[in-house]
Parts: structure tokens; C-alpha cells; sequence
């Protein structure tokens, strides 16, 4: 099928995002940023992609050919427009969905990596669904940090001072002592220790 009305979407350190159309479908097309010293970084994306939408994290993957990446378009808001205009149940909600998803990636053994900070590596759509971009140095390893990572998210000054005025209670201290338990042994048990600190 022909790709149409191909569009500059936004520059990122690696990459430059396009839009099109595929048939009647909207999709996103991921081209190498010239400047860029980062090698394979388009391709290493598609691969991730393409093993993580089994698990159903990421935008779904449609080709990888002549070194771009052609995927899904999420139309959406960032994190931190979303948690300002959303009730406390619906961000409640929404956080335990990323976290969860961190935990996939954790039991996986895979390093999303950014998630610390991962104010445009998070897009919700209009059904409050988050959806994980940017895998480009996504990688192997055999002590994975994604809900150790999120959880530094959240007890950020920031976030937690926007958390607050929704009408959360974020104990930062006792959520990074379950995230060391956590990290020092990744299981359930230690995970949900975390979820229930999110109120």
C-alpha cells in the first residue's frame, strides 16, 4: 500500500518523526537525525517493537524498510496535561496501567531506560490509555530498572506536587524503600507493595 501526504511531525536527538497516511490509517514514520552519532538506533526501535506489541506495550509496529520505521500514530496528551486535567480516579488508574507495563518489561529483562523523566515517553490516548514510546536504547539486562525508574517518577518534586493537589498522599520515602525491596528481588509481592502506595 502507497504512503501519502507525508508530513514533519518533531526532531529528537536520534530521529525525525513524520506523519502519513497508509490507506486511510494515520502512522508514524521515524527517519534518522543526520546529526545523530547514534548507529542503528532506528533499527534496534522496530525490533523492540515488533517483540514488545506481544505483550501489548508500544505503538503498533507496521515495517521497518530502508532504514525507517513506520509504526501506529497515538494521538494524545503527555503525562503531566494529563494528570492536570483528570480526576484522581482516572490518574489512579492510569499509573497502576505504566506500572504494570514496567513490570512486563521488568520480568522480561528489558531497559526501556527514561522512564525517570519520561514526561514525552508517555502518551495517553483519548480512552486513558498509556501508550510507551521511543525504544531506541531499550536493551537487554539482567537488572532491569523500569519500576524502580517510574517510581522515581512519581516522588519527583513535580509530579508529586501535581499529584498532590489531585488529592494523593505520595509517602516518597516509604515508596523508595519498597522500590529498593523491589529492586533488590523483582516479584509481585514487592510490586504491589508499591501500586498500594499510590494513593
Amino acid at each position: 500500500m502507497e504512503l501519502n501526504e507525508k508530513e514533519f511531525f518533531a526532531k529528537g536527538k536520534r530521529g525525525f518523526i513524520y506523519t502519513a497516511k497508509l490507506g486511510r490509517k494515520k502512522i508514524a514514520i521515524k527517519e534518522k537525525n543526520p546529526e545523530s552519532k547514534a548507529n542503528s538506533r532506528i533499527e534496534i526501535e522496530a525490533y523492540w517493537l515488533k517483540k514488545l506489541n506481544k505483550h501489548k506495550i508500544g505503538p503498533k509496529f507496521l515495517f521497518f524498510k530502508n532504514n525507517s520505521l513506520a509504526y501506529e500514530f497515538i494521538e494524545g496528551i503527555f503525562l503531566e496535561e494529563f494528570i492536570k486535567n483528570s480526576t484522581k480516579t482516572k490518574i489512579k488508574k492510569l499509573l497502576k496501567d505504566v506500572f504494570n507495563q514496567m513490570f512486563i518489561l521488568d520480568k522480561l529483562g528489558i531497559n526501556k531506560e527514561e522512564m525517570h523523566h519520561p514526561y514525552k515517553h508517555i502518551i495517553i490516548t483519548k480512552n486513558n490509555k498509556p501508550v510507551l514510546l521511543d525504544f531506541e536504547r531499550a536493551n537487554n539486562t539482567e537488572k532491569p530498572s523500569n519500576v524502580t525508574q517510574f517510581c522515581q517518577c512519581v516522588t519527583s518534586s513535580n509530579i508529586t506536587q501535581q499529584l498532590k493537589e489531585k488529592g494523593f498522599n505520595i509517602n516518597k520515602n516509604k515508596i523508595r524503600t519498597s522500590a529498593k525491596k523491589y529492586k533488590k528481588e523483582i516479584n509481585k509481592k514487592f510490586f504491589n507493595e508499591i501500586i498500594k502506595l499510590i494513593q
